[in-house]
């Protein structure tokens, strides 16, 4: 068992670790996008504090399925976060924020466009304040352009940046990807583009706002799409479980009615494969030597491999396509994964120990770095768990801080 998997003790009995230890991050917005890049910042050391309303916190931490009250989602996209319940509509929790930002390194923040004008917190206020700062914006369609005061969800945007198109079985309805993956590509490019900035700033000591659309998150992603449709108009359609263009890669069922997902698109891999399944013909056949040769008959391929499979298990059959060096795997389910031995050897299966003294298995840090590794480090706080700490930290006094609760503008449980 590697450190990764071993229970990591709640909160307080270990201390932040990474590469971005010492930056402090201002995490405003809720539910994905802007909390998945918080998260990952976190997970290499940065100091987060989230900003969530006081009287019903991030909408995350109902959604799904709750334990105690609380979504097992929150304890993965807020681990390693300080909470911080604050009205942002008024007046005197905006002055908070804009001297949090005047203290923060970075701003992650994912409301409509025009929100954050509004309460006196654009970049043109907070940049003034902090010209170091790095303002982290996501939105469905970007701060400018003709559809940027449109709601943007992440469903919207995989199907605006062409992903919905592709995912379906032809002549069917396309299906959505069975998690958030807009919202998640559009972090991971926040993310990205904080870090850029951070160098630019070691460099220059300028600070600047990243502006990160949900749709071009899932656009940047989409590979040939374009360029095919400009240089010979071709518009990609579904293909189900198979890779259009390059052959052969499918899910092919098994005689136990599961499925191998068999990837035999390389010139020698598709040799060996032909080999394996019996069919040396297809193997020597010239015309099947490169890839464009094998589109051209990939239900042919398809179907010699088919009916292989059809005749092994599932198990037999990976069995037989791992020492014939084909790339191939299973499907898997999250039971699955749980009973993993290489999930469970790269350390991707952490058991962290909840505040009330339960285990919970959550996925591992991602990615792996060998000197400056992240680490689970503080459970995902209650509801402004931290605010008066945080307040505190900013100098406010004790009685300000009563007066802020007595006016609803904040709430939390005093520091332990």
């Amino acid at each position: 068992m590697t450190s990764q998997t071993k229970p990591v003790p709640s909160q307080t009995a270990s201390a932040a670790s990474g590469p971005l230890l010492g930056l402090k991050v201002l995490e405003l917005g809720q539910l994905i996008a802007g909390p998945f890049a918080a998260k990952t910042l976190a997970d290499f050391g940065a100091e987060v504090i989230k900003i969530e309303p006081p009287a019903t916190g991030d909408p995350l931490r109902k959604w799904r399925l709750l334990k105690d009250g609380t979504s097992v989602w929150w304890q993965v996209q807020s681990r390693n976060k300080r909470s911080l319940a604050l009205d942002l509509r008024e007046g005197e929790a905006q002055a908070i924020v804009r001297q949090l930002a005047q203290e923060s390194d970075v701003l992650i923040e994912n409301f409509r466009p025009g929100a954050m004008e509004a309460w006196g917190l654009g970049p043109e206020v907070l940049l003034a304040l902090n010209p170091r700062l790095i303002m982290l914006r996501i939105s469905g369609y970007g701060q400018t352009g003709p559809y940027r005061d449109r709601p943007g969800f992440g469903v919207v945007a995989e199907a605006m940046g062409g992903m919905r198109h592709l995912s379906a079985e032809p002549g069917r309805v396309p299906v959505r990807v069975g998690v958030s993956i807009g919202d998640t590509l559009a972090a991971l490019h926040g993310v990205i583009g904080i870090l850029l900035a951070l160098h630019h700033r070691h460099a220059s000591g300028q600070g600047q706002v990243i502006d990160v659309a949900l749709y071009e998150a899932v656009f940047n992603c989409m590979e040939s799409l374009l360029p095919e449709y400009s240089a010979f108009g071709a518009v990609r359609g579904p293909a189900g479980s198979a890779l259009p263009g390059i052959a052969p890669s499918n899910a092919y069922e098994c005689q136990d009615g599961g499925y191998a997902l068999i990837a035999g698109n390389g010139d020698s891999i598709f040799r060996r494969l032909m080999q394996l399944i019996g069919r040396d013909d297809l193997a020597r056949d010239p015309a099947l030597a490169d890839n464009a040769g094998r589109v051209a008959r990939v239900s042919e391929i398809d179907a010699a491999i088919g009916q292989w499979t059809a005749q092994h298990p599932v198990d037999e059959v990976l069995t037989a396509l791992s020492s014939a060096s084909v790339p191939a795997g299973r499907i898997y389910t999250v039971a699955d994964i749980a009973a993993d031995p290489h999930y469970q050897a790269r350390g991707m299966l952490a058991r962290v120990q909840m505040n009330d003294g339960s285990t919970l298995t959550v996925p591992g840090i991602v990615p792996k770095l060998s000197v400056t590794p992240g680490s689970h480090h503080r459970n995902a706080p209650d509801l402004g768990q931290d605010t008066e700490a945080v307040l505190h930290e900013l100098g406010l006094t004790p009685e300000q801080i009563q007066g802020l609760k007595d006016r609803g503008i904040i709430a939390g449980a005093r520091p332990a």
